[in-house]
């Protein structure tokens, strides 16, 4: 027995001292903080609006990182719980307000979650039997039908115009009606903080280690005596409890469902919000939903083609950052602890200046070749992104070439730089005890 005691003390995890207890607690007190604080710095309506769908986001972008990140399923139409949750949510609302039922908003939200429960109870237990390229194949079929299906079944979907609901003919609660964007931020900024309360409990648990584990190496889980597609199973279903969660706030942010919520490109953009922002951690998600929200409505009052340069950017983090701004962000966390950041910063400074030559030269092309394409008969001075240039003019094809070309060879040789300068800074890192 004293042996197994000795034996089961080396192998489990340290616990966490004092110190770090304080610190973890001291994180979720200064969210709770921030969250409150928020409408007192930022009281317009545009701020709450966007705070609000941030809020939205991260809890689905955290739904879909239990599938993605944590057990390692690649779907394609996780949309489709999250918009299964914004219908019924609304449905639900219009039944509270027609038969006045005493039941308040804030509980609306877990009519959404059930419903991506039982949607993904229903759907998870034979799309799970397979994983990989199978089941993102499956994921995405499913997503096609029941996307199809919201424009056949027009009773229950409402077809195209969808299904719209009055969130202030509910039971009010402490004298809230909830039609004042203020009351539906604190409502969503309420959930988001018990979801991702109730996520991050979820990867402690033995389930979400075993999600890892067949995540990592399936045959081996399968061979200490675990069903692998029963830890997949269990995931799923947690991840449409969260997605229907969260599309059951959107649609009471919006007070309307429709067969958006289901589509393709719901689904596309939960994917490039959890990758970007790393599924290799737990906050990355978090990170990717805040950055893609902020990106979407930014860059859209700046180009009319601003999904093109969301797909580009899309694009050079999966090329160069397959870790995310997470993991980028992470990468330098040894090299702050050992104080050796200041000798790749100098390179970074560097760096910049051909970088930005680059993406100016870009920019110039796209938009001149949007405007001849898209908006030929308009005035050619346009101004994308606070950069004034005459489209019609030859000069700017010439500005965009030389740039383009003189920036991506000296961006080469200054990122080159960069990773000596990175090989420097973590072998004084090493010496200094801090990399093994």
């Amino acid at each position: 027995m004293r042996d197994a005691t000795v034996m089961t003390s080396s192998v489990a995890p340290p616990h966490p001292t004092l110190t770090d207890r304080l610190k973890f607690y001291a994180m979720w007190l200064a969210a709770i903080v921030a969250l409150l604080l928020l409408p007192r710095i930022f009281p317009s309506g545009s701020s709450l609006t966007t705070f609000s769908l941030i809020g939205i986001s991260i809890i689905f972008a955290l739904s879909y990182n239990i599938l993605l990140g944590q057990t390692g399923m690649l779907s394609f139409g996780h949309a489709v719980y999250y918009g299964l949750g914004g219908f019924l949510a609304i449905h639900t609302i219009n039944a509270i307000g027609a038969h006045k039922w005493p039941i308040p908003l804030p509980a609306v939200p877990l009519v959404g979650g059930l419903t991506g429960l039982v949607s993904a109870a229903l759907i998870g237990w034979v799309s799970t039997r397979r994983s990989g390229t199978a089941f993102a194949m499956i994921s995405l079929g499913l997503a096609e039908l029941i996307a199809s299906s919201a424009l056949i079944l027009r009773s229950f979907f409402g077809g195209e115009a969808g299904v719209s609901a009055n969130r202030t003919k509910v039971l009010r609660l402490f004298d809230w009606s909830f039609g004042p964007q203020i009351q539906i931020y604190y409502l969503v900024a309420a959930w988001t903080l018990l979801a991702v309360i109730a996520m991050y409990a979820l990867t402690r648990t033995p389930l979400g280690r075993m999600s890892n584990a067949v995540r990592d190496n399936p045959e081996r889980v399968q061979f200490v005596g675990y069903d692998p597609h029963m830890v997949r199973y269990l995931a799923f279903c947690f991840s449409g409890l969260f997605a229907g969660i969260a599309g059951a706030l959107a649609a009471i942010n919006f007070e309307i469902a429709n067969s958006a919520y289901l589509g393709a490109v719901q689904s596309g953009t939960v994917l490039f919000s959890t990758y970007i922002g790393g599924i290799g951690f737990f906050i990355g998600p978090i990170v990717g939903a805040i950055f893609v929200t902020f990106i979407s409505l930014g860059l859209s009052d700046l180009t009319p083609v601003w999904q093109l340069y969301f797909g580009l950017f899309f694009i050079a983090v999966v090329m160069y950052a397959p870790g995310g701004l997470t993991g980028l962000a992470m990468m330098h966390r040894p090299l702050i602890k050992a104080g050796t950041l200041g000798k790749v910063l100098p390179s970074y400074a560097i760096a910049v200046l051909p970088t930005l030559a680059l993406l100016v030269g870009l920019i110039i092309g796209i938009e001149t070749i949007v405007h001849y394409t898209v908006n030929p008969n308009q005035d050619p001075h346009i101004e994308p992104f606070g950069i004034p240039f005459n489209a019609a003019s030859p000069i700017s094809w010439v500005v965009s070439v030389v740039l383009i070309i003189v920036g991506f060879v000296l961006a080469r040789m200054s990122w080159a730089r960069v990773a000596h300068a990175w090989d420097d800074a973590l072998t004084a890192a090493r010496q200094k005890g801090i990399l093994a």
